[in-house]
């Protein structure tokens, strides 16, 4: 059984998912790849411990501070790939970004390989399911492209611009898979 609630946030309405122990899921209205990698239905849980606890973490990240992504047990479901690129974007400083290809140079040393694909990073990015508290928004393109944020990208320029980066030098792509 997985346990949801809502959350009104300065980005729109999110919901939040639980197997009950951990956070599985934190996706925006109408994001791309919405609950793709939870099975199974949900039944709203306002109560739950581990939900009112992400809750009050995004009542500090909205309020401009820098609650700690280790103060939740946080259980994203997907192969290890996928896994060890989430880690990455978790060690991404408050008000930092990094991009795609620097992602990829990370994962080829750890999977001990000459090179990774950039692409191959993004589509792990792309399909992070706990969304703003693994922080796939500071991922940009090599150019300083504002592509690839399943939330839309005047979402990820919203979180951006909140945690106090200076968005002027990024822009906004005029083809991509995530506008």
């Amino acid at each position: 059984m997985l346990y949801s609630t809502r959350y009104a946030s300065p980005v729109g309405p999110l919901t939040l998912a639980s197997d009950g122990q951990s956070l599985v899921g934190l996706w925006m209205a109408g994001q791309k790849y919405f609950g793709g990698t939870v099975k199974g239905d949900f039944c709203e849980q306002d109560d739950l411990p581990v939900l009112a606890d992400a809750r009050k973490w995004l009542d500090a990240y909205f309020a401009g501070k820098k609650p700690a992504i280790a103060a939740l047990p946080l259980a994203p479901a997907g192969a290890e790939f996928r896994q060890s690129v989430w880690g990455i974007l978790c060690e991404i400083p408050y008000g930092g970004y990094v991009t795609y290809g620097e992602i990829a140079k990370q994962m080829a040393v750890r999977m001990n390989k000459k090179n990774m694909s950039s692409q191959a990073v993004g589509g792990a990015v792309g399909h992070n399911p706990i969304s703003i508290i693994i922080p796939c928004h500071r991922v940009v393109g090599a150019n300083g492209s504002l592509t690839g944020y399943a939330g839309g990208i005047g979402k990820k320029i919203k979180l951006l611009e909140l945690e106090g980066v200076d968005t002027s030098n990024f822009f906004v792509p005029s083809k991509g898979t995530a506008l």
